[in-house]
């Protein structure tokens, strides 16, 4: 029997990069429609290697069989604002995790996704883990601030992005829900809207516990 789970933060007015504003209302115009403004890096929301650069492919470019692999849950819950994580923070999963799968960073950071601390003050991934996981040719990273690196340091934000990238990490930000699992290791899903030339899009993000 497979359980489902949603990791995807809702979209709506007055997150950082939203507006939604009604274009058609029910007993005007006999339907219900809105109009939707979304900064391609708003929510859960996945990076293209366009974005920093790395190359030419771009959101649309990315293959779907990319977007579905087994990755392994990150215990970090509780974790101190601004920490490097490192990878002597992955524990036993260093010796299980197999090229082609992927790593879900649980830190409880989706909590404060209303707050200037859900950016600014994020524990992140640390450049010596980014070259890490590119060594070992992993297939997707998952975290739950809105960025894998500090947004206020641009060199360490270009570096980790660009290591991860280069690789072929897939970066999915803005997760939420990992405490929801129960399991070590699932089935990561993520999938993001087909923009054209996109650097990134919000994505539906769940996974799967058989």
């Amino acid at each position: 029997m497979s359980r489902v789970i949603d990791l995807t933060l809702p979209v709506k007015s007055g997150t950082s990069g939203v507006k939604i504003e009604p274009s058609h209302l029910l007993e005007k115009d006999g339907w219900n429609a809105t109009t939707l403004h979304i900064y391609s890096h708003a929510g859960t929301h996945m990076d293209a290697p366009i974005h920093f650069g790395t190359s030419d492919e771009t959101i649309d470019d990315i293959a779907l069989d990319r977007l579905m692999v087994p990755a392994w849950i990150v215990d970090l819950d509780g974790i101190a604002p601004r920490s490097i994580i490192t990878k002597e923070h992955l524990g036993e999963i260093q010796a299980k995790i197999e090229e082609g799968e992927g790593l879900l960073f649980k830190t409880g950071w989706s909590a404060y996704v209303d707050e200037d601390k859900y950016r600014n003050d994020l524990p992140r991934i640390g450049i010596e883990l980014a070259g890490w996981c590119a060594d070992r040719r992993l297939a997707i990273l998952g975290v739950e601030p809105p960025s894998v690196a500090d947004v206020n340091n641009i060199e360490e934000l270009t570096i980790v992005h660009k290591t991860l990238m280069k690789a072929g990490i897939i970066i999915v930000e803005g997760l939420t829900n990992l405490q929801a699992i129960t399991k070590e290791k699932v089935t990561f899903m993520a999938f993001p809207l087909k923009v054209a030339g996109g650097d990134g899009a919000p994505v539906r993000a769940f996974a799967v516990e058989q």
